[in-house]
C-alpha cells in the first residue's frame, strides 16, 4: 500500500469517527430528506381538487339536471347549488366559493333551437389566478364532453367545429405530484449536499484542529478528499432513500434506468458538496457556514431551477442567470428519467453541465483552502 492511500484511508476513518461522535451530519443526510419529502410531497400541488363551485338553475329541466350532474359526480368541484344569481354573486365575494356556473331560463330553448349555440355563464373568482385558469378550463371540458353526449343522445351532430382528439404523453394522469416529486429531490439535495460539508471545514477551524491537520503529511488534495468522500457516501445513501419515497410512497413512475439516475446523481451531489467546501474554507465559522449554504442553495434551486416556475417564462436577464444554478440541470434530468425515460439529447447536455461545475467548484475549494497557519 502506497503512503498516500494510508493517509487518505487514516483521514476517512477520522472523519467516520467524527460523524458518529456527532450524529447531526447523520440526521441531515437522512431525516432532513425524509421530512421535506412528506412535507412538501404532500404540501405542495398544482391540482385543483374539490374547488368549491356555485350552481345557479334559473329553470329545471331534464337537460339542465343532466348538466349539473357532471359537476356533481367530479372530483375536481364541490358544487353548491343557489337560488338566483344574487346569493351566488355574494358568495363569490366572501370568497366561500371559485366559480358561478349560471344557467338562464332560456337554456333548453337555445338548445333546440338553430338561430344561436346554447350556451351557460362562468363567472370566475380571478383573484387566485392559477385556480381560476384550471376552473375554466375542467368546466369547458365538462361542457364539450356534456354536449358531444347529449348530441348523441338525441341523434344530432355534435355542434362543436372542432373535435380535440387529445392523446398526454409520459404523465397521461396529469398528477402534478408526479412532476413536483422528482424536482423536489433535486432542491432537497442540493440543500443536504451543501450543508453537510459546509460545516466540516469551518468545524475544524472552530475547534482549533485545522492546525493539526495543515501539520500532518497529508497534501491539501488528501484533505478534502478525506472531507469529502464520507459525506459523499452519506449523501448518496440519502438520495436512494429519496428516489425510493418517490417510488414507493408517493407512485412516482421510473421510467428510466436507475442507474443513469445515479450516475448523474453523484455529478449533481458533488458539485452540492463541493460547493459546500468552499463555503466552509471561505466561512471558518459552523453558524456563518449554515446559513450561506441554506441562502445561495435553497433559494435558487426552488425558485429558479423549473421546479415549480416555468423558466422559459421568466425574464430573460433571470433565464441567464438560472444557468449557474446546479439544480435547474439535475430538475430536468429528474423529470426527464422519471417520466420520460432515458432521453439522452435531454441527459447528456445537462450532465456535463454537472460535471464542469463540479470541475470548478473542486478547483475553487482546492485554490482556497489553506496550505500554512497564517
Amino acid at each position: 500500500m502506497s503512503a498516500r492511500y494510508l493517509r487518505l484511508t487514516g483521514l476517512i476513518r477520522k472523519e467516520f469517527l467524527q460523524i458518529r461522535r456527532d450524529p447531526s451530519s447523520l440526521a441531515i443526510a437522512f431525516v432532513m430528506p425524509v421530512f421535506l419529502l412528506l412535507l412538501f410531497g404532500y404540501g405542495v400541488s398544482l391540482d385543483a381538487r374539490n374547488v368549491p363551485i356555485g350552481l345557479v338553475v334559473e329553470k329545471i329541466s331534464p337537460a339542465t339536471r343532466s348538466f349539473t350532474s357532471g359537476f356533481e359526480a367530479s372530483d375536481y368541484f364541490n358544487a353548491t347549488y343557489f337560488a338566483d344569481i344574487k346569493q351566488a354573486r355574494l358568495a363569490l365575494q366572501t370568497r366561500k366559493i371559485n366559480a358561478i356556473i349560471r344557467i338562464r331560463p332560456d337554456f333548453d330553448r337555445q338548445l333546440h333551437g338553430r338561430r344561436a349555440p346554447a350556451s351557460i355563464q362562468l363567472i370566475l373568482d380571478g383573484v387566485d389566478a392559477n385556480t381560476a385558469r384550471l376552473v375554466s378550463g375542467y368546466v369547458q371540458g365538462v361542457w364539450n364532453n356534456w354536449l358531444t353526449q347529449y348530441a348523441e343522445q338525441h341523434g344530432q351532430q355534435a355542434s362543436l367545429p372542432v373535435w380535440v382528439e387529445q392523446r398526454i404523453w409520459y404523465n397521461s394522469a396529469l398528477r402534478s405530484r408526479s412532476f413536483l416529486v422528482p424536482g423536489l429531490i433535486a432542491v432537497i439535495m442540493t440543500l443536504i449536499g451543501a450543508l453537510l460539508t459546509a460545516l466540516v471545514v469551518a468545524r475544524e477551524w472552530e475547534r482549533g484542529t485545522m492546525e493539526a491537520l495543515i501539520a500532518t503529511p497529508a497534501s491539501v488534495r488528501e484533505v478534502l478528499l478525506g472531507k469529502l468522500i464520507p459525506y459523499y457516501i452519506l449523501g448518496m445513501g440519502g438520495m436512494l432513500l429519496s428516489i425510493a419515497m418517490a417510488v414507493w410512497l408517493f407512485r412516482v413512475p421510473l421510467q428510466g434506468s436507475l442507474w443513469v439516475l445515479l450516475l448523474t446523481g453523484t455529478l449533481f451531489l458533488l458539485v452540492a458538496l463541493g460547493m459546500g467546501l468552499v463555503i466552509s474554507i471561505t466561512a471558518k465559522n459552523q453558524f456563518v457556514a449554515g446559513q450561506v449554504a441554506i441562502i445561495v442553495t435553497f433559494l435558487p434551486a426552488f425558485i429558479l431551477s423549473g421546479f415549480i416556475f416555468d423558466i422559459s417564462s421568466m425574464p430573460a436577464p433571470i433565464q441567464a442567470f438560472t444557468y449557474l444554478v446546479a439544480a435547474r440541470y439535475f430538475v430536468a434530468i429528474l423529470q426527464t428519467v422519471f417520466l420520460a425515460g432515458n432521453v439522452w439529447s435531454i441527459i447528456l447536455p445537462n450532465a456535463l453541465a454537472l460535471l464542469l461545475m463540479a470541475m470548478i467548484f473542486f478547483a475553487l475549494a482546492l485554490s482556497r483552502a489553506p496550505r500554512r497557519l497564517e
